[in-house]
């Protein structure tokens, strides 16, 4: 049985092949899979700092995860409004805009 590639490996396994590597076997093979906090809080953090870093590209599919780890929409649609006052007004807008987007393609 071979394992589907992954997103990254869909991407850009032609062109970066090691940085495929670690975001296959150590960010998201070993990081993401440590026992010292749930993939619930994991996506809660890592959708945080997203927004907070304003890194649009990333943000959908962490939303998504996010969905799939538990998190609910109405969830991340507080952490987004909290934001909005530690990461700035923009930084927010962008990402409810993304999320309504993400959200809706969920249902």
């Amino acid at each position: 049985m071979t394992k589907e590639p992954s997103i990254a490996q869909k991407k850009i396994g032609d062109f970066a092949p090691k940085l495929v590597e670690l975001t296959d076997d150590v960010l998201f093979g070993d990081i993401w899979e440590r026992p010292g906090l749930s993939k619930r809080d994991r996506s809660l953090i890592t959708v945080a700092t997203l927004i907070a870093l304003y890194r649009t590209n990333e943000l959908p599919f962490h939303l998504g995860r996010a969905l799939e780890n538990g998190v609910t929409k109405d969830e991340l649609i507080e952490l987004i409004t909290h934001l909005a006052f530690y990461a700035g007004w923009p930084s927010s807008m962008t990402a409810i805009m993304i999320a309504k987007d993400i959200f809706a393609k969920a249902e």
